[in-house]
This record gives structure tokens, C-alpha cells and sequence, in this order.
């Protein structure tokens, strides 16, 4: 009897145990499913956020076109020109067919429509906006928006004809009373001139340092274009910009380029070339008051200029810009060194008696190239020797590769 009650007993111990193993695997298995079933949780709720994503793409997509689809359908706009105004009324050319029709000006645009203004029309010819004055893209980026880093005190030995362009240029536009006091119309324009490397361009420089007006630069070969008109159409543009933003300041490197004598050989170039100038010489000196627009051209060629350029009422100065005495040399040499760091032995009376002749464009090449040889040695001061193998270099060695057929 106990024998079996034993038994019975190890019985029940073994089901318990091969139960509560059971139970264990199935928490295993179940424990293993639910971290499957989270992980799969996861990854659809990285793909709902990215189907959510997608799908606001898709809408503002959906915005875009149906935006564009609604831009197609209304009827296309038109271009016309403000010819007159009477009183509430406009007559305005459509551009293209030159049609002429008056029409209503809108509430909301009285007081600022003006003639010669362009204005956007629909199919009923009614204003819908106003547009900018149409000027070449090419002159437009002739505006000089950062002025450079010049002023008069960077320009050695040219104190007189400084002093006439300021008296020409700058004086009118920053106290135009004292003209009007004395009774005497300031002048249009200048002409500089003289041999290259004179300091034309550096005067120009510092006008545009100084002025606080809109400064316009360009050189004369901008204006020589290649179909028949745009020549014409861009000094046209050019000036318009310059009354827009008055007062203004136009300065015109190498005139020469565009403003030679008026010669005809027969080609399409040549005639291109007297239209470009016949329209700068009418935006000089036309009909139309140019207002607070001054001119400044400058060129090393003034024996090839047309007459009509050079007589009074186009340019009303010619300031000849020479090349520097003793004193002016001296002047840019010290410009040029003053930031340097100077031996004793260095001699700029004996220097200045060496470069005669020589331009500032010259004097500012030896003093850069004197400045190289130091730092070629890694030396700390520029010393007399140095000026004397810098002018050998830029001057002499320059002279020298020139073909002696030259100087015959």
C-alpha cells in the first residue's frame, strides 16, 4: 500500500514538472511573438509616416498643378504703351499690331500711371497691372553697385585736373544752387585724355568712391554690338536707366572705340558703328533735357574722335591728364609705399630722377614688383636695392624684348 501511494505521488511530480515546462515554452514562444509582432508594429508605423509624408507631397503637387491648370486657363495678357492721359481715360498702343485704344484707368492705379509707361492689358484692353520701363539686361548690369576702394588722396601729381572734374562733375550735383546764383549752366560732360597709364580710369575711380550718385560704367567697345540697331537701342537703354536713377554719373572708358570719325567703307559694321554714335551723340547733346546726368568719357586716342564729340555742349571740358612731372611721380611713389616698411637707404629723390618719363601705371608696377623681391627673400624691410632690381625687371628688361625695328 505505501508502495503505491509513492508511486502514485512521483507520478503527480513529473506531470507538474513536464506541465509547468510547457507553460514556460509556450510564454517563450508567445514573449518571441510579441516582439516579432512589435517589430512588425515599427515597421508599418515608419511606413504610414512615410506614406504620410508621400502623400502631403502628393497634395501640394496636386496644389501645383491645379494652380498652373487655373494659370492657363485665363486669357493671356498683353502689352501696351502709355500714349496720353485725359483725365480718367489713357490712350494706350498695343504693342506688336500698334493698335491705339483708350480705356479706363483702374481706382486704384489713378496717380500712377505715366506716359511712355508700360502697362499689362487683357482681351477687353482693361489695366491689369503696371509694368517696369523695359532697358537691356546688358545695361542694367552696368550699374555699379560697390563702389571702389579709391579716392583723390590715392592719385599722386594730377591736383589740377582733380580739381576740374570736381568742378564739373561732382559740384553740380551736390550744390547745383551756387550755379543757379551766378546765372551759369553747370556742365554736361568731360572728356579725359591722355597717353595710357595716366590715371584716367583712377580719376574715374575715385568719382564713383566719392559721388553719391548712381555710377554707370562701361567701355565704348560694349557699345559696338553685331546686328544693326542694338548698338543704338543699348546707348538708348543706357541713358534712360541713368534718368531713372538720377542723379547719376556715366562714365565711358575708351571712347574711342565707338565715337572714331564717321567714315563709311560699305560694309554693315561700319554703318552699325556711325548708328551707335550718331544715338550717343543725340543722348549728349538732343532735345531732351537730361536732367542730373553727367558724363565722363575718357580716352588715348583723342585725334580719332569725331568733331561732333569734342565741340562744347557734348563735352563741355577736355582735361588733358599728362604724364606726372618730378613732383607727381614723387607723390606716387610715396601713395604706393606708404603701407611699406622702408630701409634708410632707400632714396626716392634718385628714384624719381631714374623713372622720368615713365607713367603711374609704371611706378605702381615697380613698387609692386619691388615688394615680390622681398618676399622672394624673406626679408622684413624693402631696401634701395630692391627698387634698383624691380625697375630693372619691369622697365629695362620690357624695353629690351621690344624688337629693335621700333626705334628705327
Amino acid at each position: 500500500m505505501d508502495n503505491t501511494v509513492v508511486h502514485t505521488s512521483t507520478e503527480s511530480n513529473v506531470t507538474d514538472s513536464s506541465n509547468a515546462l510547457e507553460d514556460e515554452n509556450d510564454i517563450q514562444s508567445l514573449r518571441t511573438k510579441i516582439d516579432h509582432l512589435e517589430e512588425q508594429n515599427d515597421l508599418l508605423q515608419k511606413r504610414l509616416l512615410d506614406a504620410a509624408v508621400a502623400n502631403s507631397s502628393y497634395l501640394q503637387n496636386i496644389q501645383k498643378l491645379k494652380e498652373q491648370v487655373q494659370q492657363l486657363k485665363k486669357p493671356p495678357l498683353f502689352i501696351a504703351t502709355v500714349i496720353e492721359i485725359i483725365d480718367d481715360m489713357v490712350l494706350l498702343r498695343q504693342h506688336g499690331s500698334n493698335q491705339e485704344i483708350i480705356t479706363q484707368i483702374p481706382d486704384e492705379l489713378i496717380g500712377e500711371i505715366e506716359t511712355s509707361m508700360r502697362v499689362a492689358v487683357n482681351n477687353s484692353f482693361g489695366i491689369i497691372t503696371l509694368l517696369s520701363r523695359h532697358a537691356d539686361i546688358r545695361a542694367r548690369v552696368m550699374e555699379l553697385i560697390e563702389a571702389p576702394k579709391v579716392d583723390y588722396n590715392s592719385i599722386g601729381g594730377l591736383d589740377q585736373q582733380i580739381k576740374e572734374v570736381v568742378e564739373a562733375v561732382e559740384l553740380p550735383l551736390t550744390d547745383p544752387l551756387l550755379f543757379e546764383e551766378v546765372g551759369v549752366e553747370p556742365p554736361k560732360g568731360i572728356l579725359l585724355h591722355g597717353p595710357p597709364g595716366s590715371g584716367k580710369t583712377l580719376i574715374a575711380k575715385a568719382v564713383a568712391s566719392r559721388a553719391k550718385a548712381t555710377f554707370i560704367r562701361m567701355s565704348g567697345s560694349e557699345l559696338v554690338q553685331k546686328f544693326v540697331g542694338e548698338g543704338a537701342r543699348l546707348v538708348r537703354d543706357l541713358f534712360q536707366m541713368a534718368a531713372e536713377k538720377a542723379p547719376s554719373i556715366v562714365f565711358i572708358d575708351e571712347i574711342d572705340a565707338v565715337g572714331g570719325r564717321r567714315t563709311h567703307d560699305g560694309t554693315t559694321g561700319s554703318a552699325e558703328v556711325n548708328r551707335t554714335m550718331i544715338q550717343l551723340l543725340a543722348e549728349l547733346d538732343g532735345f531732351e533735357e537730361r536732367g542730373d546726368i553727367k558724363i565722363i568719357a575718357a580716352t588715348n586716342r583723342i585725334d580719332l574722335l569725331d568733331p561732333a564729340l569734342l565741340r562744347p555742349g557734348r563735352f563741355d571740358r577736355i582735361i588733358e591728364i599728362p604724364m606726372p612731372d618730378s613732383k607727381g611721380r614723387m607723390e606716387i611713389f610715396k601713395i604706393h609705399t606708404r603701407k611699406m616698411s622702408l630701409d634708410e637707404d632707400v632714396d626716392f629723390n634718385k628714384i624719381v630722377l631714374m623713372t622720368d618719363g615713365l607713367s603711374g601705371a609704371d611706378i605702381k608696377a615697380i613698387v609692386t614688383e619691388t615688394g615680390m623681391f622681398v618676399i622672394r627673400r624673406r626679408g622684413k624691410k624693402i631696401k634701395m636695392s630692391d627698387f634698383l632690381e624691380a625697375y630693372n625687371k619691369v622697365i629695362i628688361e620690357d624695353i629690351e624684348d621690344v624688337p629693335h625695328d621700333m626705334f628705327i
